[in-house]
């Protein structure tokens, strides 16, 4: 491989001066919250963690309880327009909890109405049937809500990750390599032209 070659594929992951916001509350699967994190701020980018609850809030690993993680901004102090990005951790709690808290909600239907991509593991695509997102999109998500999703009128697929126009969801923590790249790939391509939610 040439150095301009190898040059080029680098610029590719590269999310320098992209800011991706994390949003999550008590109860999200660590592992979904911490390589996304890890990750995208390896490839240059700004993370915030975002959450209706200032301080910190705690993981759940596998069976119990996890650790905490600071929280960067709280749901009041965040805007779509800020961000390039949001990214959507799973586990059962967190988007449960999410789903009846109208600003998450608000908040997530603005990214995609602006473009922007949004990306969902494990439960959390609850979170695209709630904001309207997931009608008539191609998705994946934790095999025991498929059939939530296809009541929402989304086209299920069980997949690695699966991405609709900046629409990015993965099945399980399993799939996290390639949840992040794929966030990666959409963000470096910009805005994502769709149909309103």
């Amino acid at each position: 491989m040439s150095a301009e070659t190898t040059t080029s594929l680098a610029g590719n992951s590269s999310l320098a001066g992209k800011r991706i916001l994390i949003l999550a509350t008590n109860g999200f699967e660590q592992s979904e919250l911490d390589i996304p994190h890890t990750k995208l701020k390896e490839a240059g980018a700004t993370v915030h963690i975002a959450s209706p609850e200032a301080g910190e809030i705690t993981g759940w690993d596998q069976k119990d309880w996890g650790k905490a993680v600071k929280v960067d901004r709280t749901l009041d102090e965040v805007s779509a327009d800020a961000y390039d990005a949001i990214v959507l951790p799973g586990g059962q709690m967190n988007p449960d909890t999410l789903r009846g808290n109208p600003q998450a909600l608000s908040l997530i239907k603005t990214f995609f109405q602006q473009g922007k991509v949004v990306a969902a593991v494990c439960h959390a695509p609850w979170l695209l049937i709630d904001t309207g997102i997931a009608k008539g999109r191609r998705l994946t998500s934790y095999k025991t809500i498929r059939q939530d999703m296809l009541n929402a009128g989304a086209q299920w697929e069980d997949s690695t990750v699966v991405a609709d126009k900046g629409v990015v969801t993965s099945r399980n923590p399993d799939d996290l390599p390639a949840f992040v790249a794929k966030i990666i790939e959409e963000v470096n391509e910009g805005r994502h032209e769709r149909r309103a939610a």
